[in-house]
């Protein structure tokens, strides 16, 4: 039996960025047959304008409780003014998901614009929403979450695309410090959560791709898993797929810990002295 936490209540305000599609729409849709109002937030296109069509359709008191507010959340100024007009239209916000990303690719010596954008966005969109809207969702006392969605690729970090893997790992060392920060605050009823997606068919993910993938599974159930995830208390939100179970995550997680650890080259699982090691442990 599913454990609704307290935020998700009829009449509570959602803010939700990269909410035109992926994993955002599909939290979007989910907050919005719990009867909460709901600011969908992207950059401003036919996307974000066909997603608030969508979500109104679904919500009973439709365009008065569905918004979309076009921000590039990778700007701290027009995150300042989001916050502004979604308290001036609806008061407060209850549950803030930071979820907006891109993923251009990057490599060590490559294109500045790509790190730059990564981090703007991934990192520092994260960063500065939670610290735009964490301070008044304290004030107004009622429960609240900030749902930070960060990945696999944070943690373990594999060779490809250093400046996403960066910015991941940076989501989730704030969202750690975050959390320690909430729960330590004087008569505080807001608590963040870490999201970590596992193979999802989203735009971010298609590459191409029309038709999803098998093994991946859809915003849908990812966010269906968060709910229940964060119900159950959870602040890791690790989430498997239809490749790749609770227990290799757990696996591959530990391996990559115990780098440091055991003092081996980092990536080891990559390395050609190391991966037969790692394929064995694997299996063990």
């Amino acid at each position: 039996m599913t454990i609704l936490h307290n935020a998700f209540a009829q009449d509570n305000v959602a803010v939700v960025t990269g909410a035109a599609s992926g994993i955002g729409l599909a939290a979007a849709r989910k907050f919005a047959s719990f009867g909460m109002s709901v600011v969908l937030v992207d950059l401003d296109g036919e996307r974000l304008a066909a997603a608030q069509s969508e979500i109104a359709m679904l919500a009973e008191n439709g365009n008065e409780q569905i918004v979309s507010i076009p921000t590039d959340v990778s700007k701290l100024d027009e995150l300042e003014a989001l916050e502004r007009a979604v308290i001036q239209r609806f008061g407060r916000v209850h549950v803030l998901m930071n979820n907006a990303g891109v993923q251009p690719g990057s490599a060590i010596f490559g294109p500045q614009a790509n790190w730059d954008k990564v981090f703007g966005v991934n990192l520092m969109g994260v960063v500065n929403g939670s610290r735009v809207f964490g301070s008044g969702m304290l004030a107004h006392g009622e429960p609240g979450l900030i749902i930070n969605t960060g990945s696999k690729q944070g943690i373990t970090t594999p060779p490809g695309d250093p400046a996403y893997n960066v910015s991941k790992a940076g989501v989730k060392a704030f969202t750690e410090a975050l959390e320690y920060e909430l729960r330590n605050a004087p008569n505080g009823h807001v608590s963040a959560h870490l999201l970590i997606p596992g193979f999802v068919f989203t735009g971010l993910t298609a590459n191409g791709r029309t038709e999803k993938p098998s093994g991946a599974w859809t915003g849908e159930q990812t966010v269906d898993f968060m709910i229940d995830s964060i119900g159950n208390g959870d602040f890791y939100i690790l989430c498997p797929d239809g490749e790749v179970d609770r227990k290799t995550d757990e696996k591959r997680i530990l391996w990559a810990a115990n780098d440091l650890v055991e003092n081996r080259p980092p990536l080891s699982r990559w390395h050609e002295d190391y991966s037969d090691d790692f394929k064995s442990y694997l299996k063990s």
